[in-house]
């Protein structure tokens, strides 16, 4: 895996991290949920503007949003019990495959 595509992984896990605390922050009542919110995503975005040297940027953007609504999607559900009808999971499903097919047979992907 090289360096970009690590850079990617964390700026998805920083992203869920940050975008969880948003949920606990209580729309920024709460300074320690709402500080740890800004610090996630500054470090999302750090992370991911380090992908863009070579990873085209609408591949790093759709690795990063597709695989952070799938993981945030089953943090909502195992912490805030938050429910998906059949045509959510169906469409995250959607969103999960076309990750797959970016980096399984795109050419973009590989710069």
């Amino acid at each position: 895996m090289s360096k970009s595509y690590l850079f990617l992984a964390a700026a998805i896990l920083f992203e869920v991290f940050a975008t969880t605390c948003l949920k606990y922050s209580d729309g920024f009542t709460k300074l320690l949920p709402g500080a740890l919110t800004v610090l996630g995503y500054g470090a999302c975005f750090y992370c991911l503007s380090q992908t863009l040297d070579t990873i085209p940027t609408g591949i790093a953007y759709a690795i990063w949003s597709g695989v952070g609504i799938v993981l945030i999607s089953v943090l909502g559900l195992i912490l805030f019990n938050q429910r998906l009808d059949v045509a959510a999971i169906v469409g995250i499903a959607l969103i999960l495959l076309g990750v797959v097919v970016i980096n399984v047979f795109s050419k973009s992907s590989a710069h």
